[in-house]
C-alpha cells in the first residue's frame, strides 16, 4: 500500500450496484490515476446512515436518502491520490444528474427516475475534513 497525501471516500450506490456500474467505475478512479487502497461490498446499517448523513437529518429528503442507501449492496471504496477529494468530484460531475455533464460518472450514466430521491451513482467526500470522517466510519 502506497502513502498518499490524500484519500477520499467513494460510494458506488445501490442504485450503481444493481445496475452493473461498479467496474466501469472503478475503471475511470484508475484511468485518472488514482489507486484504490481498499474497497468493501456490504448492505449499509441504518446506523452507519445516520451517522454518515448527519448533517442532514431533519432535512426532508433524510429518511428517503437513509432509506434507499440501505436498499441494498453497496461498494466502499478508500480512494488516494493528489488532490483527490477535488479530483473525484470532478469525474462523479454534478449531484443532479439530468444536469451532469457528459463525460462525468453521473453525465454519463444517471438520470432522474422521477422516484422522489436522488439515485446519483456515487458519493464522494466533498473536503479532505469530510474525508477523514466518513473514512473513519465505513472502513474503521
Amino acid at each position: 500500500m502506497t502513502h498518499h497525501p490524500e484519500e477520499t471516500l467513494v460510494l458506488v450506490k445501490p442504485d450503481g450496484v444493481r445496475r452493473r456500474l461498479t467496474g466501469e467505475i472503478i475503471a475511470r478512479i484508475e484511468r485518472k490515476g488514482y489507486e484504490i487502497v481498499d474497497l468493501r461490498m456490504f448492505t449499509p446499517s441504518r446506523d452507519l446512515l445516520v451517522k454518515h448523513y448527519e448533517e442532514h437529518e431533519g432535512k426532508p429528503f433524510f429518511e428517503p436518502l437513509v432509506e434507499f442507501m440501505g436498499s441494498g449492496p453497496v461498494v466502499a471504496l478508500r480512494v488516494g491520490g493528489s488532490r483527490v477529494v477535488e479530483g473525484f468530484r470532478s469525474l462523479a460531475g454534478a449531484t443532479e444528474p439530468t444536469t451532469a455533464a457528459p463525460g462525468t460518472i453521473r453525465g454519463d450514466f444517471g438520470r432522474d427516475w422521477g422516484e422522489g430521491v436522488q439515485k446519483n451513482l456515487v458519493h464522494g467526500s466533498d473536503s479532505t475534513l469530510s474525508a477523514e470522517r466518513e473514512l473513519k466510519l465505513w472502513f474503521g
